[in-house]
């Protein structure tokens, strides 16, 4: 049995990058999603913004690696297997997740042949891809920890020092800190908040949560 993903990556950025083959354009617009609803939503929004172009062409991935992860394609007219596919392709090959990409064609009155569409538009979302760079995304183990104002900023401080993500600082009459760790290294961060509390605070857990890493 496969072990569920702990890390993927995914788009640094939304954007739109353009290429043109034979007068034709091919405009790929990359944009972060979270449900397959986003994505559609996204499609239908250049569809209607570009209404001049010929065709808009896409393929999301939803997900981290797994079998809940989920990957739609469409040609949107153009010969079946020669857009939605390699398009597909590309974002596998790249190993992004939570993304719909749209490429927008303009027709430039040459004929580009099954071979030449599926070089375009394979090559279009990866020119967006280059131009809108990927980062890491990490399940981390999320939990609370709470202590006095006096001691936060210190608290704070040493665990980020220590390579310890806080995620969220709330302040009420006491702060809580929202702390990330993978799960490997939950342990540590307790022997870490029992050290710099002198043991009089501890980190209770509150679940997991997908956190975006550097690029």
């Amino acid at each position: 049995m496969t072990s569920p993903a702990t890390a993927y990556r995914t788009l640094a950025r939304d954007g739109a990058t353009e290429i043109e083959v034979k007068r034709s354009r091919f405009r790929c617009t990359l944009e972060r999603v979270e449900d397959e609803a986003s994505a559609r939503a996204v499609v239908e929004r250049l569809r209607r913004q570009h209404w001049d172009a010929r065709h808009h062409c896409s393929a999301f991935v939803l997900g981290p690696p797994g079998p809940a992860r989920v990957e739609r394609s469409s040609d949107d007219g153009e010969p079946a297997g020669t857009a939605g596919a390699p398009m597909l392709e590309v974002l596998r090959g790249q190993g992004v997740g939570d993304v719909v990409a749209v490429v927008t064609r303009w027709f430039g009155g040459t004929l580009l042949g099954a071979g030449g569409l599926v070089r375009a538009y394979g090559d279009a979302v990866r020119a967006g891809l280059a131009a809108t760079g990927t980062l890491r995304r990490d399940l981390l183990r999320e939990l609370a920890l709470e202590v006095d104002h006096a001691d936060a900023g210190r608290v704070e401080s040493e665990l980020r020092a220590r390579g310890i993500a806080v995620l969220d600082t709330a302040y009420a009459a006491r702060v809580e800190l929202r702390l990330g760790v993978p799960p490997a290294d939950e342990q540590r961060l307790h022997a870490l908040v029992a050290e710099l509390t002198a043991g009089t605070a501890a980190a209770v857990p509150r679940g997991e949560r997908w956190v975006d890493g550097p690029s």
